[in-house]
Formats: C-alpha cells, sequence, structure tokens
C-alpha cells in the first residue's frame, strides 16, 4: 500500500486499483487532494499489475465537493494563471483519457466537483441511498470540473439543466432510473461491484465509454436551443439580479454547438472569474452564516451532547402551526386544550394543514396518516409526565402565562424543557412563579424555516443544546437570542415593513404599488406590506416596553404620531431602497449594540430566511458592509433625520463604528 497526502492507493490481487480519498469527514475536495488523486492516478497507470483502477471515498463518504472555503480565492489552481488545470489537465487529459479504466463506486454524498470526477470516470456505481447533485449554483459558480459539458452528454439536456440550475440532488436509485450511474449496488458490495465492472472493461466484456464525447443523450441542435432559451427565460424571470445562471447556460450551449473540448475551456474560463464575483462572496458568505448559527462559543464548545426529545408537548391555541411542525417531523406531540370542542377544532385544523400538504403532493396517504397518528389531544397535564420538551402558545395576559408555566413545573418531569412560543414577553416574568428558571427557554417558530431559540441569564447551556438539536431535526435554521421585547426577526421585520409604509404614503397614489416594484426589482422575496400583520403586533409590544436607548425602535411611536416631520420630494428607485433599507441596517446596529445576538452574521441569517432579502446579497449587513459602506449609511440616515424626523436617527452604535471605519461584520456582539 502506498500512502499518499489525501489518498490511498491499494492494488489488489485481482489487478484492481483501489483508490480513495481520504480527506475526512467529506472527502472535501482541496488543491492537495487533487494532486494527491493526479499522483495516485499515475501511480496506478504506470503500475504493470493494474488492470483497472476503483475511486471511492473514505468513511463512506465519496466526496463533498470543492472545499467552499476556497471559493473566491485562487487556491484551486496550480498555477495562480493556469486556467483549466484541474478540469482540463487533470479530470480530462489524464483521469478521462486513462488507458486504463476507472469506475468510480459512490456512497454518501457526490456532490459538486466530487460527482464531476465520478462522470469523468468510464462508470458509475453506487449504492441506493447515495446522493448526487452539482451544487455550485447555489454558491455563485458553475460547475467548473467538467459538469455543465458531461452530465448532458449523461442524462440529457432537460434533466442536466433541472440538476445544475436548481442544485438539485438525486438518490441512487433515480440517478440509475436516469442513466447518471451505470448500476447500483449495497453499501458492502459496492467495491467488489466496481471492481468487477471494471474489469469487464478493461477485459471487452462492458463499453468503455468516455462520457465527453458521447451524443447519444443530446437532443439535435435545434430543440437544444429551444430548451435552452427556455431555460434562459425561466432564470432571468427567477432572478434578474444575478449572471451566473445564465452564463452557465452559455457554456453548455457552446459545448453542444462548438464541441465539449471547446466547452470546458469556456466552462473553465467561467469558473475563474465567477469565482472572483460578489454574488459568490455573498453567497459563500451567508453559507457559512447559515452554518455557524449553531456555533456558539460558551455553549455548544462545552463538550455537552444533545439529550433525546422522545414526546414533545404543546398548548394553546397559538401553537396550531407548531404542533404540525413537530409531527411533520416525526417527533410525537400531545396537544392540550381547555374544552373538548376547543380540542376537536384544533385537531381539526392541524388534519387540515397535513391534508394541504397532501393535496399538494408533499407526502402519501400513508404518511398522512402515520404523521396524525403522532398527534394525541388531551384536556389536562396529567400525559405531560413523560414529555421531555413542552411548548407553550397560550393567549392572555402574563399572569396567565406565569400560571402555565407554574403548572408545567409541577406536572413535567424535572429534565423537561419549558419553553415559551412568545416573541414580545420578558421570559424572566413567565418563570416567575417557577423555581425552575434555568430550564426555560423561548422557541420562536418565526417562518416555516427558522426558529429563534431564546435564553435568559439563567438558562441552562445544556438546554440550549438541546433546542438547537430540536431545530436540526426539524430542519429549521436556528439563532440564539437574547431575552427581551421583540427578539430579532420581528424587529428586522418591523423596520422593513414601517419605513416601506412611510415612503409609499409619501410617494402619492401609487406609492404602495411603486414600494413593492422597486423592493421585488432589488430582490425582496416578500413584500412589506405582506407582513402588516406581524409588524403590528409586534411594534404594539414594543412601543409600550422599550426605553429609549437610541434606537429606531424608540422613535417609532413619535414618528407614527407626527406625519407633518416626514414629508418626502419624489423619490427615485435607488433612493426608495436606501429609504427602506437603511432604518433596516441601523435596527440591526441596535440589536448588535443590545447584545441580543452572538454575532453580526446571525442578523444576516434572520433578514435571508425569515425577512426574503436576496441571498445573493450576503443578508442585511453583510450588504451595508460590502456596498455603500457604514459610514455613508449613517450620514444619509444623519440627513434624514434632520430633513424628515426622528424615525432616520442612526443608533449610537452605527455612528461610533462608522466613524472609525471599522466593519460592522467584524464586531463581535456580545449576548
Amino acid at each position: 500500500m502506498a500512502m499518499k497526502a489525501k489518498t490511498q492507493l491499494v492494488i489488489g490481487d485481482d489487478g484492481v486499483a483501489i483508490i480513495t480519498l481520504n480527506n475526512p469527514p467529506l472527502n472535501l475536495l482541496s488543491f492537495e487532494v487533487m494532486l494527491s488523486l493526479k499522483s495516485s492516478i499515475e501511480e496506478a497507470l504506470l503500475c504493470n499489475e493494474v488492470k483497472a483502477i476503483v475511486v471511492n471515498g473514505s468513511g463512506g463518504k465519496f466526496s463533498g465537493g470543492a472545499d467552499v472555503k476556497v471559493f473566491g480565492k485562487s487556491e484551486m489552481v496550480k498555477k495562480r494563471n493556469e486556467v483549466g488545470f484541474i478540469s482540463i489537465e487533470l479530470i480530462t487529459n489524464l483521469l478521462e483519457a486513462a488507458r486504463k479504466p476507472l469506475v468510480a463506486a459512490i456512497d454518501g454524498p457526490a456532490f459538486g466537483g466530487g460527482l464531476e470526477i465520478a462522470l469523468a470516470c468510464h462508470a458509475r456505481i453506487s449504492t441506493p441511498t447515495s446522493q448526487l447533485g452539482l451544487t455550485e449554483l447555489q454558491y455563485g459558480i458553475i460547475p467548473g470540473y467538467g459538469g455543465t459539458q458531461r452530465l448532458p452528454r449523461l442524462v440529457g439536456l432537460p434533466k442536466a439543466l433541472e440538476m445544475i440550475l436548481m442544485s438539485k440532488r438525486v438518490n441512487g436509485k433515480d440517478a440509475f432510473s436516469m442513466s447518471l450511474v451505470d448500476a447500483v449496488a449495497p453499501a458492502d458490495e459496492l467495491i467488489r461491484s466496481a471492481s468487477r465492472w471494471a474489469l469487464d472493461i478493461s477485459e471487452a466484456r462492458k463499453p468503455w465509454i468516455h462520457s465527453l464525447y458521447r451524443t447519444d443523450r443530446l437532443e439535435p441542435l435545434k430543440e437544444a436551443r429551444l430548451i435552452l432559451n427556455t431555460a434562459r427565460d425561466e432564470a432571468q424571470k427567477q432572478n434578474p439580479n444575478v449572471t451566473h445562471p445564465l452564463i452557465c447556460i452559455d457554456v453548455i450551449e457552446e459545448g453542444i454547438v462548438s464541441g465539449a473540448r471547446i466547452g470546458l475551456w469556456k466552462e473553465a474560463e467561467a469558473l475563474n472569474e465567477l469565482r472572483q464575483s460578489e454574488t459568490c462572496k455573498s453567497l459563500v458568505h451567508i453559507f457559512f452564516a447559515r452554518y455557524n448559527t449553531s456555533k456558539i462559543s460558551g455553549i455548544t464548545d462545552m463538550g455537552l451532547q444533545p439529550r433525546k426529545v422522545n414526546r414533545v408537548g404543546v398548548i394553546g391555541p397559538g401553537s396550531i402551526a407548531i404542533a404540525t411542525a413537530f409531527i411533520l417531523a416525526n417527533f410525537p406531540v400531545i396537544f392540550k386544550e381547555d374544552d373538548e370542542n376547543s380540542l376537536e377544532a384544533t385537531i381539526g385544523e392541524i388534519k387540515a394543514n397535513l391534508h394541504s400538504h397532501l393535496m399538494a403532493g408533499k407526502m402519501t396517504k400513508e404518511k398522512l396518516e402515520r404523521t396524525v397518528s403522532l398527534l394525541k389531544g388531551v384536556l389536562s397535564y396529567d400525559s405531560f409526565k413523560d414529555v421531555d420538551l413542552v411548548v407553550e402558545a397560550v393567549e392572555g395576559s402574563i399572569q396567565l402565562k406565569q400560571q402555565v408555566f407554574a403548572d408545567l413545573e409541577h406536572y413535567c418531569p424535572q429534565h423537561c424543557i419549558l419553553a415559551s412560543s412568545s416573541p414580545t414577553l420578558d421570559l424572566n416574568l413567565i418563570g416567575e412563579r417557577t423555581k425552575s428558571q434555568f430550564r426555560i427557554a423561548g422557541a420562536h417558530f418565526c417562518s416555516s424555516s427558522m426558529l429563534e431559540i431564546v435564553n435568559t441569564e439563567c438558562t441552562s447551556p445544556q438546554v440550549i443544546v438541546d433546542l438547537l438539536d430540536v431545530a436540526k431535526k426539524m430542519k429549521k435554521t436556528p439563532i440564539l437570542v437574547r431575552n427581551g421585547s421583540g427578539l430579532v426577526v420581528n424587529r428586522i421585520r418591523a423596520m422593513y415593513s414601517q419605513a416601506a409604509m412611510f415612503v409609499a404614503a409619501e410617494q402619492g397614489e401609487e406609492g404602495k404599488h411603486r414600494v413593492e416594484q422597486v423592493m421585488d426589482k432589488f430582490g425582496m422575496a416578500i413584500s412589506p406590506f405582506r407582513m402588516m400583520d406581524i409588524v403590528v403586533e409586534s411594534m404594539s409590544t414594543l412601543s409600550q416596553n422599550k426605553q429609549d436607548t437610541g434606537s429606531s425602535n424608540s422613535t417609532w411611536k413619535e414618528a407614527k404620531d407626527s406625519p407633518n416631520d416626514f414629508k418626502v420630494a419624489k423619490l427615485s428607485e435607488e433612493d426608495i431602497m436606501k429609504m427602506i433599507l437603511f432604518p433596516v441596517v441601523n435596527e440591526a446596529c441596535c440589536i448588535m449594540e443590545e447584545g441580543s445576538v452572538v454575532k453580526a452574521s446571525d442578523i444576516d441569517v434572520a433578514s435571508v430566511v425569515a425577512m426574503g432579502f436576496p441571498s445573493y446579497r450576503g443578508g442585511v449587513v453583510y450588504w451595508a458592509d460590502h456596498t455603500l459602506g457604514s459610514k455613508y449609511i449613517c450620514s444619509t440616515l444623519e440627513t434624514w433625520s434632520n430633513a424628515y424626523g426622528p424615525f432616520f436617527k442612526p443608533c449610537a452604535y452605527l455612528r461610533k463604528y462608522s466613524s472609525i471605519g471599522t466593519p460592522l461584520m467584524q464586531i463581535k456582539s456580545h449576548l
């Protein structure tokens, strides 16, 4: 056995060389890994004992693709200006053109460059549960190791476009049905099956196929151009502010029209440019920001392991959506109501929610029945003796919630987490009548894919670790926020909506339509006016409870009650955008000033996931730093504050750091 830095080469008695990518945990394709793969292939090709080669990945994972950390940098080229080194010299000229057959043995993920290596092999064998996909477009780039050329030649243009443009992943079983892989084998038979296939190729019992030069799956040129033009129209319609999907389509077309070899060069040149683009940098930022929301210093680095949540209790009419989300994530739920009629109505509504999933084709009838079976309705707390987590969503006074938590402390086991879904009430007050404040936290289900986890000075780190794990199992992005009025999501949503209302009111009869048009053009996925109910509810509490700290929130009531202070001339589209988003940046600075989040990037995640801010702009704080800069935003807000009223007054935090030129993203908040 010859050991390489990032690969292992083992030559079997049957003459098959097994090359294993060895860069755990995901076998990411750093430049060192690619050089090691190159060296192993060259060694196997020179060895007379080797008849064929199998490439696989260690730990049951083929490869998660290129290391996202190097996107926007130059580490993935051998010589800094040598475009196409990996795609053409290594993968095409060495691997695909090898005089000995190579077969990819795919288990686990084969994403991005990992799948592109497999595409260049002469056959692919996968497990049924493996996951395959070209996911590069979600990072603002395109497949750059030949994927734009080989995938259409293997599966046809429509399926290839769907996989590439949507970063769609398919399992091994589906990959086989679409001819992306040649055979499916169980994990314990994978290497053996791939080895037999490789030997069959070398001994002419199976065809020796070079994917790059196949044409039998490609549509005729006229039909192909029609398909490509349709894809262009759809890409422009879905995301008019980004260019990389269109560039990707152009690259695919170049290969079809001028030949795959020319297409490879165009692909390599396009990748080199896109990796330096602001879109790529923004998408990579938000990718890591989302990943890091669950990495919390002083909590997740203490060696604590999440405790298993086997059963969840939910209380109150406000928790219908919460109960639905839990059972959809396969958590058994006990739902408590005060009377039989309310309980029957609640369960009926939950079943109606699930039925809508059935009608939309998101679940089968059998899955619907299994999901419904996870729900149990009760009228007393007696059944709560075995729950591990309770989420309260009771409508009413603070006194009522205090009584609910006192009851929960009495009936629930001592390890049970007691959570409130209220985004506006002080958890310390809610738990005031208990002796269990160490296990009280907030669980604000602020969107279909985000969970705000709220801690107090008393909340145990173990409780936070447990809730982070619950969020993961529910496929929700978590952010940890400090106990206080409004939390984070509601505050930035509220400021977005308020600013839009102000601007719309001052722009005449077409104001609302013009505001929606401008923000849609900017890329906002959610109209500010669709958030109106949330804004009214959250701001009514904030205006009552929030002290004047220099925050935009503290000036909300004053600005709302003083319309004469807000007289704005006809605005350009750019000014409308600024006048709506700059107050959101200011509110983000207030949140950081108060230490309500762990880090600024958490606000970026909240703005993208729960406010509809375009991910290709990186989130509202990142965007502020990387477009006009905090100094310009602060001075503009000062000007507007003097002209139109205190709503636009920049907070002390923004004034301080903009004056010294410190990027907002570099400032650490303290939760």
